[in-house]
């Protein structure tokens, strides 16, 4: 395993992830039920999915490129979801408020 730039960029990502990881998870607690809590718990099975394909990322030279591929498209294909889902929840949060 080679130590340039991108392992390291590699290591700052997957501290971010763990970070967001913990926050969705004290966040957990706090979330009612129904539309918000079943939307939340999506939001941590994706945040869980980005973590562990972010741990993937220094590993990216040892894979054949092919998987290594495979894991970035799937991480941006969850990514765009992750962002929809998010939008959408704020949406309907602003909806409610000014109800």
């Amino acid at each position: 395993m080679k130590f340039d730039i991108t392992f390291f960029i590699s290591v700052a990502a997957i501290l971010v992830m763990f970070y967001c990881l913990s926050l969705v998870l004290v966040l957990r607690g706090s979330i009612p039920g129904g539309v918000v809590g079943r939307t939340w718990r999506l939001l941590t099975l994706l945040v869980m999915l980005f973590t562990v394909g972010y741990l993937a990322t220094p590993f990216f030279p040892l894979l054949p490129p092919d998987v290594a591929n495979l894991i970035v498209s799937l991480i941006f294909l969850f990514g765009a979801v992750y962002v929809v889902i998010t939008v959408r929840l704020i949406y309907r949060i602003i909806e409610e408020l000014s109800g």
